[in-house]
């Protein structure tokens, strides 16, 4: 099988917004508790934080980190987690039905993060709260002092404001399953207000309203036309979310169309950035709504066991998958699919970081990558510049619920500072090698700095044993500066790194 694929360096998406390469930590089973912070573990710190989790946080150069939920924070009182450990209260977890202790709250998060290089992307509750308490977060974090929560701060340890930019205006508050679940007009309104309150107390903010947590969910559509008409001005960002794996009628063994998935998800974001401009237009507005994608992974392997665990314990084991090949094969299409749209997405969140559902996983002992780790290690890391337009000449195949899944998912990123150009490239194909044909217009090869593969591995393959390994891809030429050829084997992820002038 042959592809043929086009760079133009003046055919551009657009400056990727290195946040597209964002997670999300939620006081959610073992995310937090025996996952970041687990105070007495061998490499834990005076404050219970994880010096082997913080290495392999940075090894996937994460941005920036939603927190503290997903559908925790909408029965979350923040003001539970700050101040003297032995002073907060343990709760009731209406979200997940667990038991929160509170040990790890809104400084240890901060802590985490200056550790781990990230900005946090703070989540406030608007299911079960509101407007006072997101503007008193807002002043306790942000404010320099001589207020109220803004000198709480500080006898709290922390002298200097937070200064915490980013913030989501509640959680998927059009699910059923969400702890005070809104409609459209409630949640557009109250996230209107919201929005204005804590802006009259840091004018520098960037606020995401609530998209639809799901494409699936009746109201989706009505639900975005609606919360935009009552909040589009005082907004920036709106939220997607969006799961994949084998659902419903899905065969367990039908490949083909579980790799084409990333299909749905670029259906769904052209969708929804297609509603935000129908908005813009109404309102005859100059503003453009641009789309936080802040929740996305691969999530099924667990919901059995999930489904079987008893309520009301502290941390157990929820959303635990252990993922194969075949998942990590599709993440790096998800990636792929962003980055295609990178002119609309600017930030997004892999979901989670650690233990739940999660590219890092830990035990007492220590932590162990899974297979989803590769990719988005690779992407988060090489993905920088801007993302080029791919011009790709390839076979397509039908599958159960895709009409045309290209065989080659691709595309090329180019950081014209460092001169680099950076291809992602996914051969789906369940037999053949893919002979690829790369030629570059206005750019030429000067080195090739790193060609690697990801490949070799059954499907249902899991990386328990940490056997998976990226590894040289060879056999690959270049001709006369701007003609590069190379052999993409069989269900195989791929990256080249070249030097270009």
């Amino acid at each position: 099988m042959k592809a043929k694929m086009t760079i133009d360096a003046a055919d551009r998406v657009a400056k990727v917004d290195e946040r597209i390469y964002g997670s999300f930590i939620e006081q959610l089973g073992r995310a937090v508790y025996d996952g970041i912070y687990q105070p007495g573990q061998k490499t834990a710190d005076a404050n219970g934080l994880r010096q082997d989790v913080i290495d392999a946080v940075r090894k996937l150069n994460v941005p920036i980190v939603r927190y503290p939920g997903g559908n925790f924070v909408s029965q979350y009182k923040w003001e539970d987690g700050i101040g003297p450990k032995d002073q907060r209260p343990t709760r009731l977890d209406l979200a997940w039905q667990t038991i929160e202790t509170n040990q790890f709250g809104l400084h240890e998060f901060m802590d985490w993060a200056e550790k781990v290089g990230t900005q946090a992307n703070m989540a406030v509750n608007l299911g079960t709260r509101g407007i006072m308490a997101a503007a008193n977060l807002v002043e306790y974090c942000n404010f320099p002092g001589g207020t109220y929560w803004s000198d709480l701060r500080k006898q709290n340890g922390r002298e200097k404001p937070f200064g915490i930019k980013t913030w989501c205006l509640g959680n998927e508050m059009d699910g059923p399953w969400e702890i005070g679940q809104k409609t459209a007009y409630e949640y557009g309104h109250l996230a209107n207000e919201t929005a204005k309150a804590m802006r009259r107390v840091d004018p520098s903010l960037e606020l995401v309203a609530c998209g639809s947590s799901s494409m699936d969910n009746p109201t989706f559509g009505d639900w975005e036309r609606t919360v935009l008409d009552q909040c589009y001005d005082n907004v920036d960002l709106l939220s997607l979310h969006r799961y994949y794996g084998y659902y419903g009628d899905d065969d367990p063994n039908e490949l083909d169309n579980y790799l084409g998935k990333n299909v749905d998800l670029d259906r769904f974001i052209k969708g929804v950035v297609a509603i935000c401009d129908a908005v813009k237009a109404k309102k005859r507005s100059q503003k453009q709504i641009n789309l936080s994608f802040d929740e996305w992974n691969v999530w099924y392997h667990s919901n059995q066991q999930d489904e079987e665990t008893e309520h009301w314990q502290k941390a157990p084991h929820l959303l635990e998958d252990i993922y194969n090949f075949e998942d990590a094969l599709l993440v790096g299409s998800l990636l792929i699919t962003l980055l295609k749209n990178s002119d609309r997405v600017k930030m997004a969140c892999l979901a989670q970081l650690v233990n739940v559902i999660a590219p890092i996983m830990t035990t007492d002992d220590g932590v162990w990558y899974q297979s989803i780790f590769y990719p988005f290690m690779q992407v988060s890391n090489l993905g920088k510049g801007v993302a080029l337009t791919p011009h790709v000449a390839v076979d397509s195949y039908k599958s159960r619920e895709f009409d045309a899944v290209p065989y080659l998912d691709s595309i090329a990123t180019y950081d014209e500072e460092h001169q680099q150009l950076v291809i992602f490239a996914e051969n789906k194909h369940q037999e053949d090698e893919l002979d690829l044909d790369l030629s570059l217009r206005d750019l030429t090869i000067t080195g090739v700095e790193e060609a690697t593969e990801f490949c070799g591995y059954a499907p249902k393959q899991t990386n328990e044993d940490g056997a998976m390994k990226l590894h040289p891809l060879t056999g690959m030429e270049t001709h006369d500066g701007h003609q590069l050829t190379a052999h993409l084997k069989p269900l195989s992820w791929n990256v080249i790194r070249l030097q270009v002038k």
